[in-house]
């Protein structure tokens, strides 16, 4: 009897200590992208910095599919476009009729820079020229197709305009390497890792997305601005080149704990240098540049950190 009492302790001692962890799920997107090395760094950050923290970053499709899956309940924290999130907060354009009004902003991190890339054989060099070709707007469903399906109708283009292509980051480089395509779209922080491996085996060009194409993208989409990808960017790119972008944020549900929100948000930025081994733009994640494009309402204990740290009156 007495050694059945002990097993009962001991198993009840294990269930306890296994209902105290705390398992966080953090969706990224593509592996050639810039979410999946930061959520591995976040990840890595969590996990050695707070008490019985359980945290893994999970690949996905990116803004749109994160957002579905923290809706779910699949998973815990994501990387999204502010403009995804207002989209999914409110239940416009692409996300019409499906607002999630439990969404929450934890915090924008960096510029996300929409970057169309064409082989230099192609003769695109303009957005003008994709008429015809074989055009990637990225993953079914994510924010750089959301991206490219505006930028195409600023520039007076619909998919029937070109052959379009859903695919990754990864494998738009891919199929541009085997000339399967023409271009394609990327949305990504700079240096973006499947556009510098492209530029190593192939001659690629940046097509500018400016002047009346530009004015007209942000008169009707004020989330977008202007952005100068610099010269030397990727291999073989000897001049700037202008093009828009949005920026990255973090997004949870409401129901997550605000005492957990807080202590993510302190250990993240006490740990940057981890984000900046992880990927370059991690070091354009600060304090102070938090709420620049902010979205969606905040979290409640995103609404603490940033009131203590004089970022939010």
């Amino acid at each position: 009897m007495k050694r059945f009492l002990v097993l009962g302790i001991c198993l009840l001692m294990a269930t306890s200590a296994f209902a105290q962890q705390q398992f966080i799920t953090i969706a990224t997107g593509g592996t050639a992208g810039t979410y999946y090395p930061l959520g591995g760094a976040l990840a890595d950050i969590w996990n050695k910095n707070i008490s019985k923290m359980n945290a893994t970053a999970q690949a996905t499709g990116a803004s749109i599919a994160n957002i579905n899956l923290l809706k779910g309940g699949n998973v815990d924290v994501i990387f999204t476009q502010n403009d995804v999130a207002s989209y999914s907060y409110n239940g416009t354009e692409l996300l019409k009729d499906q607002a999630y009004k439990d969404l929450r902003g934890m915090a924008c991190l960096y510029n996300e820079t929409i970057q169309l890339v064409a082989l230099e054989s192609s003769g695109i060099k303009t957005i003008g020229d994709l008429k015809g070709k074989k055009v990637s707007v990225g993953a079914a469903g994510s924010g750089t197709e959301a991206n490219a399906r505006q930028i195409l109708g600023a520039a007076g283009l619909t998919y029937n305009d070109i052959k379009v292509q859903y695919l990754s980051f990864g494998e738009s480089a891919n199929n541009m390497k085997d000339g399967n395509i023409d271009a394609a779209f990327n949305t990504a922080g700079i240096p973006t890792a499947a556009i510098q491996d492209l530029a190593v085996s192939k001659k690629m060009v940046l097509v500018p997305i400016d002047g009346q194409i530009a004015a007209k993208l942000m008169a009707q989409y004020p989330f977008y601005a202007l952005q100068v990808v610099p010269a030397g960017t990727y291999q073989g790119q000897d001049q700037a080149v202008t093009t828009v972008a949005v920026k990255s944020m973090l997004a949870v549900s409401s129901k997550l704990s605000s005492d957990l929100v807080y202590k993510m948000l302190e250990t993240m930025y006490a740990n940057t240098d981890r984000l900046i081994a992880a990927h370059s733009q991690g070091k354009n994640v600060k304090i102070e540049s938090a709420l620049e494009g902010m979205s969606i309402p905040l979290h409640a204990g995103a609404e603490k950190f940033f009131k203590e740290k004089g970022a939010l009156k």
